[in-house]
C-alpha cells in the first residue's frame, strides 16, 4: 500500500530536497590507487514540477590526497506514476585536492529510477558516466559508478 500515500507532490515546484551520499570509492593519483570512504549531502530546489537544480559537497577521507568536491546539478523526474519516477539528469563538479596535486573539473550524465517511500522520502538508485576535464592522474577520462542516494522533500 506505499504507493496509495505517495503523490505527485514529491517533485512539486517549490520543494526542498535534501540528500545524503555515504560510500566508498577509489581514486588514482601520481602516487597509485587509493581507497577512500566518501561523506556528503545534497540539496536540490525544484524550479518547475518534476524538474530540480541542486548544490552537493562531497568529502573523500581516509587516504592522501584528500579531496573536497562542489557539484552543480540538474535533474528531471518523469512523472511515470505516483511510486516510481525514472529520472536522467547533468552536473558539473569542482573536485580541489590537498597541496601538491592540482584541482580538477569533471562533468557527466545520470540515469536511474526514483522510488517514492512517502510524500516527502524516496531513494534514487541509477548509474552516472563523469567525464574529467582536466586531470593528470591515470590514464582514464572518465569513469561509470552507480549512484544510489536516499532524499527527503521539504
Amino acid at each position: 500500500m506505499l504507493s496509495s500515500i505517495c503523490s505527485a507532490d514529491l517533485f512539486q515546484e517549490g520543494n526542498v530536497g535534501l540528500g545524503i551520499v555515504v560510500g566508498s570509492g577509489t581514486a588514482t593519483t601520481s602516487e597509485g590507487t587509493q581507497n577512500y570512504t566518501l561523506a556528503g549531502v545534497g540539496v536540490d530546489y525544484f524550479i518547475v514540477d518534476d524538474m530540480s537544480v541542486g548544490l552537493g559537497y562531497m568529502g573523500w577521507f581516509g587516504a592522501s590526497p584528500s579531496l573536497n568536491q562542489v557539484t552543480v546539478s540538474s535533474t528531471y523526474y518523469l512523472p511515470a506514476d505516483e511510486k516510481y519516477h525514472p529520472y536522467f539528469g547533468a552536473f558539473l563538479r569542482e573536485t580541489f585536492m590537498s597541496s601538491g596535486y592540482e584541482d580538477y573539473e569533471s562533468y557527466g550524465a545520470k540515469v536511474g529510477l526514483a522510488v517514492a517511500f512517502s510524500k516527502k522520502s524516496y531513494l534514487a538508485i541509477g548509474i552516472v558516466q563523469e567525464f574529467y576535464a582536466n586531470t593528470h592522474y591515470g590514464d582514464e577520462s572518465s569513469t561509470t559508478y552507480p549512484e544510489i542516494v536516499f532524499a527527503f522533500s521539504f
